[in-house]
Parts: structure tokens; sequence; C-alpha cells
């Protein structure tokens, strides 16, 4: 009796062993065969009739283009001028023509800052790498405009040589707008090249511009609705030094043109500042 008790354990026991070894088999076989690929790791999961394949990728640091585009980007801001004119010269009072004799001054010029008086539209602009993403090379192209709104009765005058007026009417509207196509060129400074939002960056450089129209638009009471388009005595290329700085989604402008507005007569250094919708 005690000996089939005992034959009956031992192969119990064997059977155990035997399907403790095929199941510990088929575990092996479930596993999940991996294959690693450069930045990619491949699992292959199941047998041969149910293959399922999974590709992870685990390096999270992509390669930066050394080259981007940022495509319609817009300033919107305030425009005014640096007047430096000498109004002393016999050639800045020729370029007044006014009846009553008294003299040209600055208060001709004066204009109103508070109004929205800038505003570009860059077809493009590009950045590129030169150093780790941190100095960049950033260039565009584009048209910027203009426009001034005089707090003065001041008319421009068509002829061989070219006048402003001091009108006898008071206008509600008085404003010389110019526009430019131009093409500018930076270094930027990338101080947080991995940031997300773009980080804090530093861009410095200069553009040039052409004058491609100019005209004066008037309304008053008297006259209605009027608007002259002409060069007037207007400098027709505009070189400008050019800043950009940028804080996350915000970006700041500003330009200073060490051309004047004008061709002779006057000399008023055209400004703005403002912000600029970009992407980067």
């Amino acid at each position: 009796m005690m000996k089939k008790v005992f034959m009956f354990m031992l192969l119990g026991a064997c059977y155990q062993a035997g399907f403790a070894q095929e199941d510990s088999t088929k575990a092996k076989e479930s596993e999940p065969d991996t294959i690693r690929v450069g930045g990619i790791i491949i699992i292959k999961k199941g047998n041969q009739s149910d293959d399922v394949n999974k590709t992870y990728h685990y390096n999270h640091h992509n390669k930066k283009s050394n080259i981007t585009t940022n495509w319609m980007v817009v300033d919107l801001g305030f425009a005014g001028f640096d007047d430096k004119t000498d109004y002393s010269t016999s050639e800045a009072q020729a370029f007044l023509s006014n009846p009553n004799g008294h003299p040209l001054e600055a208060g001709d010029f004066s204009f109103k800052g508070t109004k929205v008086s800038n505003f570009s539209l860059w077809f493009f602009m590009q950045r590129v790498n030169l150093y780790k993403h941190v100095i960049n090379l950033k260039y565009g192209f584009g048209i910027e405009n203009f426009n001034y709104y005089y707090k003065t009765p001041l008319t421009y005058q068509e002829g061989a040589n070219p006048t402003v007026m001091r009108d006898s009417i008071i206008f509600s509207k008085n404003k010389l707008a110019t526009d430019f196509f131009t093409a500018p060129i930076m270094l930027n400074f990338n101080m947080t090249p991995d940031a997300r939002n773009g980080g804090f960056q530093v861009s410095v450089g200069m553009s040039a511009g052409y004058l491609y129209s100019a005209r004066q638009k008037q309304i008053s009471d008297e006259r209605g609705k009027q608007k002259n388009k002409t060069d007037f005595n207007l400098e027709h290329w505009k070189l400008a030094y050019i800043g950009e700085v940028g804080l996350g989604p915000v970006r700041l402008y500003g330009t200073y043109a060490w051309t004047p507005i004008h061709k002779n007569s006057v000399e008023q250094h055209p400004y703005s500042v403002g912000v600029r919708f970009s992407s980067w």
C-alpha cells in the first residue's frame, strides 16, 4: 500500500515538473522580442500567426532644422519722425508756401502719436542657424506702411519744386502715408533655443526699403474727402536700423531710419515701435 502511494506521489511530482517546464516555455515564448535600431525601439509581440509590431521613439531630443520659415508676419505699431531740421536755413524756409509771411517752424509738422500708424506685412521671414541655434541669421521681405497724422493744416503741393503750405481751413483728418517694399536682415540671439514658446530672443540689424506709393489724405467740411497721390519731395530709399525683442509669445520691434523722409529742405528721420505677431 505504501509503495502504491509513493508511486502516485512520484508520478504527480513528475507531472507537476513537466507542466511547470511547459508553462515556463510558453511564458518565454510570450515575452516580446525587442530590437533596437539607432534611436528607435521595435517590439515584436505574439507568435507568427499573430504579429503585433510596435515602434517606440525613445529619443525625445529631435534634431532641429537649420533653416526655419515664418510666413505672413504682421506688425502693428506707432510711426513718427525725429525732426533734426535747422529751420533757420533758406532751404528750409523755401519749402514753405505761406501767404502770411510767418516763417516755417517745427510746429508746422506736429503729428498725433496716439493712433496706430505703422502696419507691416512680411511675406516671409527665415532664420538660419549659425551657431548651435543660439546665433542665427534672420532675414525676410515684405511691405511697410507709415502714416503721419498732422495736427496742423499742412498741405503738400506738387510742382517742379514741391512745397508745403499752411492751409486756410481746419481738417478733421490730415494724413501723409508712405508705403515701402522692404528687406530686413538681422543677427538673432536666442538665449533659450530649447524653449517651446520661443524663450528670450534679441535681434538687431538693418533694413533697406524702396518707396512705391505715397499720398496725402485730407477730410474737411469745406472740401470733403481729398486724396492726392504723388511722391511730393519724399526720399525713395529708406535705410534703417532695426531691432526686435521676444519673450515667450510676445515680440516687440523698433526701427529708426538714418535717411530722412524728404529729399531735401527738412531733415526728419522716421521711426516706428510696436508689436510683432510671429511664431518665433
